[in-house]
């Protein structure tokens, strides 16, 4: 018998507006907060409107600003510092995926102490509570909010490295769609395709289940139907709105189903290349999903049948396509570029190609997917992504 799992954070506040909560919801938890946030939200006036509003409700804090990109270990150390020197016993994180990720790792660290290079693969498992934390996301992307997953760089060895555990999963989620009308347009396309990503990876996992599917197919029709909306008009609140529900969503339905090849194809490349999460994504999934269709047919064609109940008389495997066709549209209106567009140096990608199929492999998503690699076909997979022109394919 095949037994279910669903984890969510205690709380959930959602709507526009719900960032006023924070206050009053980190006052129950705690007397001194760690803030970890950024320069950008400083910019922007949240650090300062959140600083009122734990002023407001009586809430101490210090606040950590130097997640300058996607988190790593050195961030988690020096945030874990200031934890223990100032004695905070409730952390906030406001940010994108980068400020979630690194504070989940810091209120794991602070009661259970290790690196956090000890939890991988559950080597090691957090028996004790973690310190409370109230996460609050800014853009429309990983769902880390909802999810008992963190992603963290380990810079002795550049691996990305993908730790789930029930500990890492935020006491408190506020979603407030306001909070991401500022997203620029270049971040806006990368963490919506990553949204996607975890939405379509979490259906056709071999991990899925019913819970999972409800909340993935949702997601998926809400990111694909307003992803170009809140693009190229950011200022669109309906559209960020829906953005940050099906963001949201598809991080609840992989944390409970899994990630698959993408994923784990995607993070060598931020390791060793520093390309953004979500870019690396949609760099990767034409061609994968090129690779998984005919493995997964059936699950795609349902994923067809919910955004377009309207076509009739397709057969699945033409209901498969539409899709693929769909999300392969979705990568050129987003202006989403290859690996040697963006950049990365031929050379020294092949040389790095068998350190990133085996980090790849040692994740454990690619295991996930409808149709497992062997390390020869997800190298040739890396050197198809590195020169697809999704940009420039007639579909």
């Amino acid at each position: 018998m095949n037994v279910a799992t669903v984890h969510l954070p205690k709380s959930i506040f959602y709507g526009q507006g719900s960032f006023t909560k924070v206050g009053e919801e980190t006052v129950k938890l705690g007397k001194k907060a760690l803030l970890i946030s950024d320069y950008v939200m400083k910019e922007l006036g949240n650090l300062e409107r959140c600083h009122s509003l734990l002023e407001n409700s009586g809430v101490d804090f210090v606040d950590y600003l130097e997640v300058a990109s996607e988190p790593t270990d050195k961030y988690v150390y020096e945030a874990l510092e200031l934890t223990k020197a100032e004695q905070c016993d409730v952390i906030i994180a406001l940010g994108g995926g980068s400020c979630i990720d690194t504070a989940k790792a810091v209120a794991v660290l602070a009661t259970n102490g290790g690196e956090i290079s000890d939890y991988m693969n559950l080597q090691t498992l957090a028996k004790v509570n973690p310190l409370p934390l109230v996460a609050i996301p800014t853009t429309a992307g990983t769902g880390s909010e909802a999810t008992d997953v963190t992603v963290i760089t380990n810079t002795s060895n550049d691996v990305k490295m993908m730790i789930k555990q029930p500990a890492f999963m935020p006491e408190i989620a506020i979603v407030d769609p306001v909070l991401t009308v500022s997203s620029p347009k270049n971040t806006t396309s990368a963490t919506g395709v990553d949204a996607l990503t975890h939405a379509l990876e979490a259906y056709i996992s071999k991990k899925a289940h019913p819970f999972t599917d409800h909340m993935a197919l949702s997601a998926i029709k809400l990111i694909t139907e307003n992803i170009l909306t809140a693009y190229h008009n950011g200022a669109d609140v309906e559209a960020r709105d829906k953005m940050i529900y099906g963001s949201m969503q598809a991080g609840i339905a992989f944390s409970n189903a899994s990630v698959c090849l993408v994923h784990g194809m995607s993070r060598p490349i931020g390791a060793l290349f520093h390309v953004p999460h979500g870019i690396s994504n949609a760099m990767l999934l034409p061609a994968i999903l090129e690779y998984t269709k005919d493995s997964c047919i059936t699950r795609l064609a349902e994923i067809g049948q919910f955004l377009y109940p309207e076509v009739k008389g397709f057969t699945d495997e033409a209901m498969a396509d539409k899709v693929v066709t769909t999300i392969l549209e979705l990568c050129q209106s987003l202006n989403i570029p290859n690996l040697k567009t963006w950049g990365v140096d031929e050379k020294e990608f092949e040389v790095v190609l068998g350190k990133m199929a085996k980090d790849a492999i040692e994740s454990g998503s690619p295991a996930n997917n409808p149709k497992v690699p062997t390390e020869e076909e997800i190298i040739s997979l890396y050197r198809q992504a590195y020169v697809y022109e999704h940009l420039l394919k007639k579909v």
